[in-house]
């Protein structure tokens, strides 16, 4: 049966060191999971992890020029560490999760924060805040067999050369194999589904033409320019 129109194209992330493409089902975040982000978002407890999305071709592979988005006065970043599942499933145990999982990379989960505010501020929905066009650059995938599973090590982010954010992978309120295997009680995970784990403090508000560069030991670097 054919199709009303031809399909989007599917959404792919190159990995490091190979050929391959790493095709995207789904793009998961986790909020506020690292104790100084918390606070200076005006949290002071650790929470359970709670998860909003983005869509797939959000993604910017590889980085580089990123447009401005329109209705913002106010854009921010935050450096994530980023788990790429190649296995799912649901009610994942967290002593399992690490099997699932194939990569790593660095993303940045760009946000309008001053639309994530009226919305939280309202009740409303997150949506127009963390999930608009451009909204998820993302470096190559480094697989697993490669690097292992990271569970300590810088992760940073600088504009224009300046630090702006600096933190340590263990200072994650809930590990990788738990926020895998929280998130699977929610729904079934599949392969090919994405996860940012949130990120430390410092984020702060950035304009056309800033260049953000952002890395996390052992993981990789990305850099984006704002046009």
């Amino acid at each position: 049966m054919p199709y009303v129109f031809p399909p989007a194209a599917p959404v792919g992330i190159p990995v490091a060191g190979s050929d391959a493409i790493f095709p995207v089902r789904r793009v998961y975040c986790v909020g506020r999971n690292y104790a100084d982000h918390a606070a200076e978002m005006g949290a002071d407890t650790r929470e359970p992890p709670f998860f909003f999305s983005k869509p797939a071709d959000a993604l910017v592979p590889g980085g580089g020029n990123v447009p401005y988005p329109p209705a913002t006065g106010n854009l921010q970043h935050e450096v994530e560490l980023v788990i790429a599942l190649s296995r799912g499933g649901a009610n994942i145990r967290p002593e399992d999760a690490l099997a699932g999982v194939f990569g790593y990379a660095v993303g940045l989960d760009l946000t309008r924060r001053d639309l994530q505010l009226r919305a939280k501020d309202k009740g409303h929905p997150w949506d127009m805040g963390k999930g608009f066009d451009h909204s998820a650059p993302i470096a190559d995938l480094q697989p697993a067999t490669a690097i292992g599973h990271p569970r300590r090590g810088a992760i940073w982010l600088q504009v224009n050369g300046e630090p702006r954010q600096h933190g340590d992978l263990e200072q994650m309120s809930w590990k990788v194999a738990e926020v895998i295997a929280n998130l699977s009680t929610y729904l079934t995970l599949a392969p090919g589904d994405l996860i940012f784990t949130g990120t430390p403090a410092g984020v702060s508000t950035v304009v056309r033409g800033d260049v953000l560069t952002a890395g996390i030991s052992g993981v990789g670097e990305i850099r984006v320019k704002l046009v």
